[in-house]
């Protein structure tokens, strides 16, 4: 049997929405096959091993599940790969074949883990280090679309630093409105505004400036919201095209989690080669930021001529019971345990 780490939590503000992925994986998870190590993370970034029932995690009771919850870190040392368990006086190690970082966001798709992952030289599912910081990072992907030949939307990056007066009079002339603000390094739309006019230009600032010291600020794209799921190491393939049909004004943080208004639909109601050459974009996105494992892609097709424009790229999507991911294959016969399977083949083949 496997031995199989699954981490959770996490210091972002992916914080929930990582308790509510775990929570569907280790559901889903083939318990003849991994024998399942839990570390959960606080939003202070203490490490737990976690040994209660699973359906606490979600609503966070779990960290007061005293009974069942000890003091644990992963070691960094490469001849252990381990888990070391604190339990009062007694220290014990847990052997570790293959690690699952269900961690959204800062601290947990920027490549930090990765590092350590790296140096305690055990696999784990995911993008490697480099690949995961510049795909978390909205403003060196778009760098690296852009050498790719990718589409996108234009932007301007502000500093946290800058004079706001005069970014917004450079976004004003470059982009005009509305635009989309987002924190360069967040995802689940954590911090992320739309502005109509200077008022709320300036508002959307302030509030993503709480959440990174970069900000990207996105033209308006009037569009079909669209998604692909990618899986794959040197061997990328994509599943099929999914279209969010949110039923507020932009897929928001409380739209992908909490609103079962939004429908999504799945295949995208888009013509057999608008979907095709989606799917080639997404593959060309995933390779050109050398990446591993999985990820959502993305994308705007544009309402009036049928464009394709890639807006941005996942490397650990929602795993929750509403998310597009895990749907997407789904929809082209991979359920969702198996899905959970090939992850996991993928973390153990990848090169490095």
């Amino acid at each position: 049997m496997k031995e199989l780490c699954v981490i959770f939590g996490g210091k972002s503000p992916e914080h929930e929405i990582s308790r509510k992925s775990v929570t569907s994986i280790l559901n889903n998870l083939d318990k003849d096959k991994y024998n399942i190590t839990l570390i959960g993370i606080t939003k202070n970034g203490a490490w737990y091993l976690y040994s209660g029932d699973y359906a606490n995690i979600e609503s966070g009771v779990w960290e007061r599940d005293n009974e069942h919850k000890k003091k644990a870190v992963l070691s960094p040392d490469a001849e252990d790969k381990a888990v070391i368990v604190f339990d009062g006086d007694k220290i014990t190690k847990i052997h570790i074949d293959v690690i699952f970082p269900v961690l959204h966001g800062e601290f947990g798709e920027d490549g930090t883990i990765q590092g350590l992952f790296e140096m305690a030289d055990i696999p784990y599912v995911g993008m490697g280090v480099m690949a995961s910081a510049n795909s978390m990072d909205k403003t060196a992907s778009k760098i690296v679309f852009a050498s790719a030949d990718i589409p996108q939307a234009d932007w301007v990056v502000v500093n946290k630093t800058d004079d706001f007066e005069i970014k917004m009079n450079e976004i004003e002339e470059k982009l005009g409105y509305p635009c989309f603000v987002k924190p360069a390094r967040t995802g689940s739309s954590v911090g992320v505004g739309k502005a109509h006019d200077r008022a709320e230009l300036k508002s959307a600032l302030e509030n993503a400036a709480r959440f990174d010291r970069k900000i990207l600020v996105e033209e308006n794209i009037d569009g079909h919201e669209v998604e692909c799921a990618v899986l794959g190491n040197e061997d990328v393939k994509a599943a099929t095209v999914g279209e969010i049909m949110p039923t507020v004004e932009f897929y928001d943080f409380d739209a992908k989690y909490n609103d079962n208004s939004t429908e999504l639909q799945i295949p995208a109601n888009l013509p057999d080669e608008t979907i095709e050459k989606i799917r080639e974009y997404a593959v060309r996105a995933f390779k050109a930021l050398d990446g591993s494992g999985l990820s959502r892609v993305d994308f705007f097709v544009k309402h009036d001529d049928g464009s394709i424009i890639l807006n941005e790229i996942n490397t650990l999507p929602g795993f929750t019971n509403i998310s597009m991911y895990p749907k997407l294959w789904g929809a082209v016969g991979v359920e969702y345990s198996e899905l959970l399977d090939r992850l996991i083949e993928l973390a153990e083949k990848r090169v490095k």
